[in-house]
Parts: C-alpha cells; structure tokens; sequence
C-alpha cells in the first residue's frame, strides 16, 4: 500500500494525467471523458487496497489545493456570457437545477428518520454539489460542519451517482432519441475557425499562457483564498467559501481578470486530482457503514432531477442534447458537461455546457445553504 506522501501525490497527479490522454487518444475512452475516467482510477487504486482510505494528502488536496481551483475556475466565468450563448441551454439548465432543489427537499423529508440530525446537512450539500459539481460539495461540508464519520460515506455515495448519472446522460440521448426534437444541426458542427475535433475542446485546445499570466493567476488564487478567510474571521455567521465565491466573481468580472488566460485550464487541472481523491474515498465499505440511506438520497435528488429535466424538456419541446449537457453540468460540473458535448459529438454544446456548469459553481453554494437551511426550519420535530 502507497501511504507516503510524495508517492501518493505522484500517483494521484499520474492518474490525473492518464486520464486526460485517454481522453485525447483513445476514441472510446474519450466518450467516458477525463472526469469520469479519474473518479473511475480513484476507485479502482482504493478497492484494490493500493492507497489508504484517509491521508493528508487527500486533505490538503480537498482542502486549500481545491479552494485554489474554485477560485481559478470563478474567475473564468463570465455571467454576460450565459444570455449570449442559448436561451435553450439557460432554460434546460434552471429546470435541473429546480430538479435538484425539489428532489433534496422531497429527499430529507422522506429520508428525515434515518438521517437524523445529519438530513438537513446532506439535503444542502447535495443541492450544492449537483447544481455545481463536487468542488460545492466540500465547500459546504466545511461550511454546514457535516460529521467527520458522515463525509467518508456521503462523499462515496455522491461520486457512485455521478458517475451512473454520466452514463446516463451518455446513452439517454439514444435510447429516447423517437420522443424529442432533433438537436439542431448547427450544434453538430465543428467550429470551422478552430479547425479540429482537438481544438474544440477545450482541454486541448491549445492557449498561448506567459510566466507572467500564470504568476498572476497563482497570486490573484492566493489572495482571494486569503481574503476569504479573513472576512469570515471578522463575519463567522457567513462561511469563508461563500466570500470566496462572492470576490472571485467579482474580481473575474473586473477589467484586469475578464479574459483570465489560463484560469480554466489551472482549476480544471487542479479540478481532476480532487475528482481521483473524490474517487480514492468511493469505497464500497464507507457506503455501507453510513448505512444505504444516504446513497438512496443521492438517487432521489439526481432521479427527481432527471423527471423534472426530461419530462419539463419534452413539453417545452427542447432537444435531448441540450437537456443532457444542461442535466450533467447541473449534476457533475463543467468537465462533465463537456464530457458529454464531447462523446456525443454535439461541440456546438461545449462552451454553453461549460459556462452553466461554471454559473453552477458560483450560484451551487448559495443555493445549497438556502435548501439546507429551510429543510432544518421545516423538519424540527420530524
């Protein structure tokens, strides 16, 4: 078993890594997508008993590398984006993410005697992480204080419906394909100005990135990382990532930070060795010793989702890839949304997907505090 920690940090960078040139150079592979494929090598290393269940390592890649990447990936949102790029998509995206809302309420209500005092906590962080991806989820770990003998298990459960819910929306658009508009033919189409397959996607898609670019974005991740904490020190009521979020968005929309040059590519690196973490704790056995219960909710939230996205597309008659990319951003993140676009070869999907699932890691961690904090006032006494 690896539990040293330059050899545990080596793997979990490697397994990053490979994931990412499958993804590139292995057709069928690249139809899973790097996201997956990471949390899938996560597993598969901490089944096997390679890699120890809990490490430091781990935490500090949860901890502040991750905070470093939320911050890197906020400041290449772009809100005024959202209206440009589909009305379609920003319709298809709010119906999974009212999904979402509804389907953890519905979940702590029916869930409310097997949770206990824990209900209202996961009800908030699985809002959070499926508005956003997982990057909100242990933002409101941290900030709804979730049990230490809990996130093992809520963490295992919530990377296992992730993953089904990515191999869903992969073969959905098959299997329904009959009962829908066909995706309209100029999102089948390669951006022609960029040339490739390759350079429409934007893990690979080339960026021309100085010394001085990323010393800033190093700089700029840091501060705003400091800034955080300090103002949560002076305003304990509001949790540091909730600053984090608020000046990062600020700062992304500032004339010095609206184009950030290499900060999506940063936080998506840093993004996928916290998907491998993410998948090294979706351990079968930590499933189990939370009891089943908290896995069953992860499907409520994402089934309900799935109800509210399919059967609200349909009478508004949108097209399936359009409602799946918006569903997986919602569900997974940005990377997964572009798995998505990409596999499905819709890249006219890619960047839409990408911005919303961006817009979800802004709006994730308001909205789970929100749910989380109105399932506590409705289920006292439950």
């Amino acid at each position: 078993m690896i539990t040293a920690a330059l050899p545990l940090t080596a793997l979990i960078a490697a397994l990053a890594a490979l994931a990412f040139i499958l993804d590139r150079n292995v057709p069928w592979l690249s139809k899973l997508g790097a996201s997956l494929l990471t949390l899938i090598f996560g597993a598969v290393v901490s089944n096997a008993g390679l890699v120890p269940a809990t490490s430091p390592v781990y935490d500090a890649i949860a901890g502040p590398v991750t905070s470093l990447a939320i911050a890197w990936l906020l400041l290449s949102v772009n809100l005024g984006a959202i209206k440009k790029n589909g009305t379609n998509m920003e319709s298809a995206f709010g119906l999974a993410v009212f999904g979402i809302a509804l389907g953890a309420f519905l979940g702590a209500i029916l869930f409310a005697s097997g949770l206990g005092e824990n209900g209202w906590r996961l009800a908030g962080i699985f809002t959070g992480t499926y508005t956003g991806g997982s990057v909100n989820f242990v933002a409101l770990g941290r900030g709804l204080e979730l049990p230490d003998d809990m996130w093992a298990g809520a963490t295992a459960a919530d990377a296992l419906t992730t993953g089904i819910w990515m191999a869903a929306t992969l073969l959905l658009p098959i299997w329904l394909v009959k009962l829908y508009p066909a995706v309209p033919e100029e999102l089948t189409k390669l951006d022609e100005t960029r040339g490739s397959a390759a350079a429409n996607h934007p893990f690979f898609a080339p960026s021309a990135l100085s010394a001085l670019d990323l010393s800033v974005l190093v700089a700029a991740g840091l501060l705003l990382l400091t800034a955080a904490d300090l103002t949560a020190r002076l305003v304990p009521a509001v949790p540091s990532i909730l600053w984090l979020t608020t000046y990062a968005l600020i700062l992304g929309h500032t004339r010095w930070f609206h184009r950030a040059e290499g900060a999506l590519q940063l936080g998506t690196m840093v993004l996928h060795l916290f998907f491998v973490v993410i998948g090294i704790w979706s351990r079968v056995s930590e499933i189990a010793s939370v009891g089943l219960v908290v896995f069953y909710f992860t499907l409520v939230v994402v089934g309900v989702q799935a109800v509210v996205v399919y059967g609200g597309g349909r009478l508004l008659r949108m097209d399936l890839g359009t409602l799946s990319v918006a569903s997986q951003a919602s569900v997974g993140g940005p990377a997964s949304a572009l798995a998505v676009a990409v596999a499905r070869e819709w890249p006219g999907l890619v960047l839409p997907g990408i911005i919303m699932g961006l817009f979800g890691y802004a709006v994730g961690t308001y909205l789970g505090f929100g749910v989380a904090y109105l399932v506590r006032a409705v289920t006292i006494g439950l």
